[in-house]
């Protein structure tokens, strides 16, 4: 698979994800210590978020990393 659909896909999981815990981007981003603009270019698939980005994604959400890794891979 090529990067940017990688990243598009990872997105669309975290997109996904804060939309089904009523979440706006804002807050994630505050929870996650990252700026509301990374989780906007986040979820259009243009940035590929580090493994402590991913971590940080997770707390916030309330998940494991493994779950979001999961819901990655059940689209790939």
């Amino acid at each position: 698979m090529e990067k940017k659909a990688t990243q598009r896909l990872f997105g669309e999981v975290v997109r996904e994800c804060r939309q089904n815990r009523k979440v706006s981007q804002e807050t994630l981003a505050a929870a996650a210590g990252l700026h509301r603009t990374y989780i906007s270019l986040l979820e259009r698939g243009m940035r590929n978020p580090s493994l402590t980005v991913i971590q940080h994604l997770a707390s916030a959400l309330k998940v494991s990393m493994t779950e979001l890794i999961h819901a990655f891979e059940e689209r790939c």
